[in-house]
Order: structure tokens, then sequence, then C-alpha cells
């Protein structure tokens, strides 16, 4: 992805839909929606790796190849921590029992170390971003 002016504004805008997906989870983790939380938190997350794929000029149709690719990518060559893979793993693991098995739900605890997961994940990118990008994405973060 050139660094032209709409682009950086492109992935401010995925980073921030990220932060707005975060502090939905914060509130259904408030209001005991533990299955909402953990889909948000993924979400959040999902946003912020796609962000950073798109700084690189990558954007995949399925969660499956992005998950995949930003492995690859960023937590194989060691940009992002080696853990990073397992906690988006099980981030999207937590999503789909969420959002489509009726026969469990998601923990309070679950939630909400999926919503701190995804709160570091979400950070680690926009830093990297801000790195790479020699600016900040958002000025109240």
């Amino acid at each position: 992805m050139k660094k032209n002016q709409s682009n950086i504004e492109t992935l401010q805008a995925m980073i921030e839909k990220a932060y707005g997906k975060l502090a939905a989870a914060h509130k259904d983790i408030d209001f005991g929606f533990f299955d909402d939380a953990s889909s948000r938190s993924y979400y959040g997350a999902f946003h912020a790796i796609s962000a950073v794929l798109a700084e690189q000029g990558l954007s995949f149709s399925s969660h499956a190849m992005t998950l995949g690719t930003f492995n690859r990518e960023f937590v194989k060559t060691g940009i992002f921590p080696t853990d990073t893979f397992r906690k988006l793993q099980r981030l999207y693991e937590d999503r789909q029992t969420g959002d489509y098995d009726c026969s469990r739900s998601i923990d309070q605890e679950t939630a909400e170390n999926n919503v701190a997961n995804a709160e570091w994940l979400v950070n680690a990118c926009r830093k990297y971003l801000e790195n790479t990008l020699g600016q900040s994405l958002l000025g109240k973060k």
C-alpha cells in the first residue's frame, strides 16, 4: 500500500473500528453478555491485524486466510511475539462458540481474558503501524 493520505486514513479508520469493537466488548462484559464480549473482542483483533496486513497491500476474503497470513508474515518472522497467534486463534475459537454454539456459552473469566488479549493485540498493531508510518493514528489512545 503506497503511503498516501487516503491510505493512512483507511488504516486509521480500521484501527478506530478495532477500538470500537473493544469498547462494545467492555460494555458486554459489564452487562454479562460474555458470548458477545468474546465476539466483539475477536472482531477488534481482526480489524487490527487486517490494518497491519493492509499497510503491506494485503487483503483477504476469508478469516482463515487473514489469520494465517498475519501469522506467517508477522508472528513467525518475529515482528509480533510468538504467543500472538495462539491468542488470536483462541479469540477466533471463542467467537465461534459465542456466536454459533447453542450448547455452550463463554464464561466471565474467559470473556475477560478475551477482552484483555484483544486489547493487547489492537494496541500492539496500532503501535506497529504508527512506527511504520511515522505518525500517530489516534490522538486519544
